[in-house]
């Protein structure tokens, strides 16, 4: 799920600043009251109501898939996911799914379509 902009959070934060209550604010903008509670507290307590990062592990293999696939599929462009992921292991050493290669292709705007 995407954070609300920070547009959002400002105009909320305004509104609870003029005096209306967290239920009339939540209605107007259709979140919920415990989003105003947390953007006021976060608001408190660090100064800004900025959206956190996104947790969880760093792709391993996202960006050396993404940074060496171009090459590989510009110089083999009728290869299959499968046979695309037994040329990776094969020059770099690592197993890569065909899930990976096809996200590593939408990433890069390779489409499987032949253009004319």
């Amino acid at each position: 799920m995407k954070a609300y902009s920070q547009d959002l959070r400002q105009r909320v934060l305004r509104a609870i600043e003029q005096g209306k209550s967290q239920a009339e604010v939540a209605e107007t903008f259709a979140i919920s009251t415990a989003t105003i509670k947390r953007y006021l507290r976060q608001q408190r307590e660090s100064g800004h109501v900025l959206p956190k990062s996104i947790p969880g592990r760093p792709s391993v293999k996202g960006a050396a898939l993404q940074a060496g696939l171009l090459e590989q599929l510009r110089a083999h462009p009728d290869a299959t996911r499968e046979q695309h992921c037994q040329m990776w292991e094969a020059s770099h050493g690592t197993k890569v799914s065909p899930a990976s290669i096809s996200r590593a292709r939408m990433a890069l705007g390779w489409t499987r379509k032949k253009r004319h």
